[in-house]
């Protein structure tokens, strides 16, 4: 894979509870360079769009535990799209999840995706789920028309493995995030059927790419 092929797929991110508007331009300043998209904190995604418009443009929703109220996360997903953005990671409800209540789950999805026009892409946090909740949580997504399943937010324990994105592949298109942090690493998510990936390593994994 080529190194422009590659930053097309790379969702350069800054994510972090001390973020500020200028870490925020920098990621984008970044993104602009090497032709990457950029994941940003919600509260500045209308500043982002201002200052980079030709970068896409994601944020997230209900993060990064996924507790918030269904009304919450809709309203916010609205938000966020009035102010410019692209695309939406929404985290889901994984304590509905684990208690077995899936319908809540899929119908927590489907109120996000069916209040925005643009992709929504689902953080189930893998980390955190068994196998058979893995597949439940994938299963709920798609029947909820997201456009991706992500594996994690970044602030559990664990990231994205091979061993997930190869499951998680069989029911949408993946965007692995957490821990993926060199071309090879990046590389390897691709060969296990990645899409896209989340990063605060994007340029890093981008460079490390051949230029032809």
């Amino acid at each position: 894979m080529n190194r422009d092929d590659l930053a097309a797929r790379i969702d350069h991110t800054v994510l972090g509870p001390e973020t500020t508007l200028a870490d925020v331009q920098s990621i984008l300043d970044d993104a602009d360079e090497w032709g990457m998209n950029a994941c940003i904190p919600p509260c500045y995604v209308a500043e982002a769009s201002e200052y980079a418009p030709d970068v896409l443009l994601a944020t997230v929703v209900g993060f990064p535990h996924g507790q918030n109220t269904t009304v919450a996360k809709r309203e916010e997903a609205v938000d966020a799209w009035q102010a410019g953005a692209d695309e939406l990671d929404m985290v889901i409800n994984i304590g509905r999840l684990k208690a077995g209540d899936d319908e809540a789950v899929t119908e927590d999805i489907s109120e996000v995706v069916a209040a925005v026009p643009i992709p929504v892409k689902v953080i189930i946090e893998t980390a955190l789920l068994t196998e058979e909740e893995k597949h439940r949580a994938c299963e709920a997504a798609a029947e909820a028309d997201a456009a991706f399943v992500k594996t994690s937010t970044g602030f559990a324990d664990g990231g994205a493995t091979v061993e997930d994105v190869e499951l998680m592949a069989e029911y949408l298109p993946v965007k692995a995030s957490g821990g993926v942090g060199s071309y090879d690493e990046a590389l390897a998510m691709f060969e296990a059927g990645a899409e896209r990936i989340g990063a605060s390593s994007g340029v890093e994994i981008v460079s490390g790419a051949p230029e032809a």
